[in-house]
């Protein structure tokens, strides 16, 4: 799939994004925050296809305090010639899913719970599984979010967990 690079200045986008009103600005070849503090190309996806598998990750796994660039980073291996087909089809029926319940696609529902309904009528779907198996290690095997959860990384090479950080971490 080829795709043209979007000549946009920052200031399109943030005004492009402010008159959406999401949480993501799409364009051609690429997907944003709405807030424009990151952005990412896409060659093998439909850059909408991109925007809701980000948000897809986000409530399979929801951090409010994780920022949406490490899902996009945890998804971004998706965008593969190999998984191009599986993940369109995927996004597809997530889309076709939420037009049954009268949204206009996954990414148009504003409710976190509305969309967990949908995810979980699809829990069993090899889309979803493989999705939900790979954000395990593509969300927290990021080395930046280990500290949003106060993981310290490894131990060994310090002497170990009994000695150091055992029972530091205060939400367990």
């Amino acid at each position: 799939m080829t795709h043209q690079h979007s000549n946009l200045t920052r200031r399109q986008l943030l005004s492009r994004s402010v008159a959406a009103g999401a949480a993501f600005v799409v364009g051609t070849g690429y997907v944003a925050s709405s807030s424009a503090a990151w952005a990412m190309e896409v060659e093998h996806l439909q850059p909408t296809t991109m925007a809701t598998l980000i948000q897809m990750a986000r409530d399979i796994y929801p951090h409010d305090h994780v920022a949406d660039a490490y899902y996009a980073a945890a998804v971004k291996g998706y965008d593969s010639a190999e998984n191009a087909e599986t993940v369109e089809a995927g996004i597809a029926a997530l889309d076709a899913a939420a037009a049954g319940k009268g949204h206009a696609s996954y990414i148009d529902m504003g409710w976190e719970r509305d969309r967990v309904d949908i995810l979980r009528g699809m829990e069993s779907s090899s889309f979803f599984q493989m999705v939900r198996g790979g954000l395990v290690t593509g969300l927290y095997n990021q080395k930046a979010v280990w500290s949003l959860f106060g993981y310290e990384g490894e131990s060994y090479s310090k002497g170990g967990y009994i000695d150091r950080g055992f029972d530091d971490i205060s939400w367990i």
